[in-house]
């Protein structure tokens, strides 16, 4: 035994975040968290991390009684993190950001060769000197890793680490999860993943409501079986129903569309042309930070074009702000909820008020705002939604972020929208309420709208989409049947291969990307 938790339990309010809960994970075991949104899994590993203490409980490490007072505290004993989201400076070189993790980093010079080591040794090349805002994503995640192990960790816990990377970059992590369980480092991995989790996980434990309502070997199960023990009840498949008539009319385009990077760190859009029909569900994959968010920008008013480069009905909008295009009847939901999607100390029934103003819902009659009718529609969106709350009407940041996320995307939904345009639309959200987004996705434009999808799960995309993109470095491939797209092509689509399109850049491997170390 490497680690025990014992007894955790960690309230906020009325809410039992962790209730009496057990985990006990042993040397050179991959082992799997899992649980639904809400389910306690960010408090349970904040706690081992030491970000947070529990209200009762004890923590065991090496069978010895410890305190975990913090992060520092955490790396002291051996327990490293990898966050979902990295904590990179991008103006910063890769040992520069290497350096500010470490207690003794030692000279620049010494450091780097440290890097080069043990980035060779577990086969995640990295080149010191790179510019970290330089690196494609899959890189950036290499770094994460590498800083971890230079912390000698006898525990890595992972939060959804595959979340960013291509299929062929996930199993390269997956072979490198594999020897470090070899020589006797422990893995504690999260993922909504589960055909990944049945993949490398030796055990896994599951969280429903705060408590542990199963243990088993992820390898005499399968996704369904994991998702049934997640949720407690069977998980529904999407259906298509019929497929898009080839000759419905383009609800949504975008031709020729470029633009410039709007700082510099962000990725030009380079003759981005793309149609999505009434009726059809279109998917834009591609990893992180490869054009989604200005592409997303560019369709949705944030940012403008020339007014032919988007059209919206036929009508050219690409002069036009975010207002007016909603009272076209599009309907947006952006990759980042809190923040982007909404305003964090706002109640959720002022974050609809602030979409559906200015659009013919009913809320503002002669500069009077119906409270009465936003709070039918939030309470409306909570229950088809399944947005779970301590009470109604909450400060958006009181929502954990999977039942924000559904919070945000029925808001859009619940206008039943002409055109729908969302970016990651299950992003941190477990099996249960993804299967819901989806198939109300594939519902939405089943009754002849036309819904854009930037997502990169490709598991999400093979299930609802009908056609299928890559983005990559701001190129789009032409949107092709998802039949006709196999996941080999898409990685290769996602990595700069040449079949992105004419002007696609040059194909770049692995190593180049790390700068040939």
């Amino acid at each position: 035994m490497l680690l025990a938790a014992r007894g955790i339990t960690k309230r906020f309010g009325s809410i039992a975040a962790n209730a009496d809960v057990d985990l006990v994970i042993n040397k050179g075991e991959i082992h799997a968290l899992l649980g639904e949104n809400g389910a306690g899994k960010s408090t349970l590993v904040k706690i081992l991390y030491g970000a947070l203490e529990p209200d009762a409980g004890s923590v065991e490490w090496q069978g010895k009684p410890v305190r975990v007072a913090s992060p520092a505290a955490a790396r002291s004993l051996g327990i490293g993190m990898v966050f979902q989201h990295f904590s990179l400076f991008e103006a910063l070189s890769v040992s520069e950001n290497i350096a500010l993790a470490l207690e003794k980093p030692g000279t620049m010079r010494s450091l780097g060769e440290r890097i080069r080591a043990v980035s060779r040794e577990y086969g995640l090349p990295l080149d010191p000197d790179a510019l970290v805002a330089d690196l494609p994503v899959g890189i950036r995640q290499r770094i994460e890793i590498v800083r971890c192990l230079l912390q000698a960790p006898r525990l890595i816990i992972m939060d959804e680490p595959t979340s960013v990377l291509t299929p062929q970059e996930a199993d390269e992590l997956f072979l490198t999860l594999k020897r470090l369980a070899s020589e006797g480092c422990a893995v504690l991995y999260i993922s909504h993943r589960l055909e990944e989790v049945q993949r490398i996980c030796h055990h896994a434990t599951i969280l429903r409501h705060g408590k542990v309502v199963a243990e088993c070997d992820p390898t005499l199960e399968t996704p369904g079986s994991l998702a049934r023990m997640m949720v407690g009840a069977e998980i529904g498949h999407v259906a298509a129903a019929s497929r898009p008539d080839v000759t419905s009319p383009v609800r949504l385009s975008a031709r020729s569309l470029s633009l410039a990077p709007a700082t510099p760190f962000a990725v030009p859009l380079s003759g981005v042309t793309v149609e999505v029909k009434a009726g059809e569900v279109v998917a834009i994959a591609g990893v992180a930070g490869n054009g989604q968010g200005e592409l997303f920008d560019a369709l949705t008013g944030e940012r403008r074009t020339a007014a032919g480069m988007v059209t919206i009905d036929g009508a050219p909008c690409g002069q036009e702000g975010i207002t007016r295009r909603r009272q076209r009847g599009a309907a947006f939901v952006p990759e980042e909820r809190l923040g982007h999607g909404a305003v964090p100390g706002f109640r959720l029934s002022s974050n609809i008020l602030l979409t559906r103003h200015a659009t013919d819902d009913g809320l503002v009659k002669g500069g009077l705002v119906a409270f009465g009718r936003i709070g039918e529609m939030e309470k409306r969106i909570k229950q088809v939604y399944d947005v779970r709350m301590s009470h109604d009407d909450p400060e958006a940041r009181s929502l954990s972020g999977g039942n924000l996320q559904k919070f945000v995307v029925g808001r859009e939904m619940s206008r039943n929208p002409g055109v729908l345009i969302v970016n990651q639309p299950t992003w941190g959200v477990d099996a249960g309420a993804a299967a819901l987004i989806r198939q109300a996705l594939v519902d939405l434009s089943r009754k002849g709208s036309a819904v854009l999808v930037i997502s990169q799960d490709l598991d999400e995309i093979y299930e609802i989409a009908d056609r299928i993109a890559v983005i990559s470095r701001g190129h789009l491939s032409p949107a092709e049947p998802a039949a006709a797209m196999t996941r080999e092509r898409i990685g290769l689509l996602m990595a700069g291969g040449a079949e992105a399109g004419t002007a696609a850049p040059v194909p770049v491997t692995a190593a180049a990307a790390a700068g040939g170390a």
